[in-house]
């Protein structure tokens, strides 16, 4: 059982797993809602042996080769890596394309295979909370946003804010 794996185990399974079935292009999303570590694309393109391109908000692929905009605060790159590749696309990367009900009722249809941990070659203590590497050792809530301080121009404005950052030691 998998449950309780960290992302080491997590990109451990997913490897075996997709090196089973075969891939030229394994894309992920940038970051997950439990952890948020933003590492399993890495570990994984690791794991597999292959090159990674990260935080795609654009992908192409074309030929042999996987290419893509990465946009940071302050620059735009754009980049590319052979096939096969692991990249992992931010939530500005496009439209998500919805099935047709044609297409719903088809895959219905398709086989799905199953894989076990045995399947992959995985032992079963390098996964789930026993073969955790980290734990997270509690979680609170993030506080209420507190009420806002709002500063009205009427030609002191600029002195105000200014006070205001200063006693809020932002300057």
């Amino acid at each position: 059982d998998v449950h309780g794996s960290d992302v080491m185990a997590t990109s451990l399974v997913l490897a075996k797993a997709v090196e089973k079935t075969g891939f030229d292009l394994v894309v992920c999303g940038m970051a997950s809602t439990d952890g948020t570590m933003a590492v399993l694309p890495a570990l994984l393109a690791e794991r597999l042996g292959v090159p990674q391109v990260t935080l795609l908000s654009e992908v192409a692929v074309a030929g042999g080769t996987v290419s893509g905009r990465r946009d940071g605060d302050t620059a735009t790159e754009l980049v590319e890596a052979s096939l096969p590749a692991v990249v992992s696309v931010t939530d500005q990367s496009g439209e998500a394309r919805y099935p047709s009900f044609k297409g719903i009722m088809a895959a219905k249809k398709k086989p799905v295979e199953e894989l076990d941990l045995d399947d992959l070659g995985v032992d079963a203590e390098h996964v789930g909370l026993a073969g955790a590497w980290t734990a997270v050792d509690s979680a609170t809530a993030r506080p209420a946003r507190t009420k806002g301080t709002i500063v009205k121009d009427e030609g002191e404005g600029g002195k105000q804010l200014a006070e205001y950052l200063a006693s809020q030691k932002f300057i």
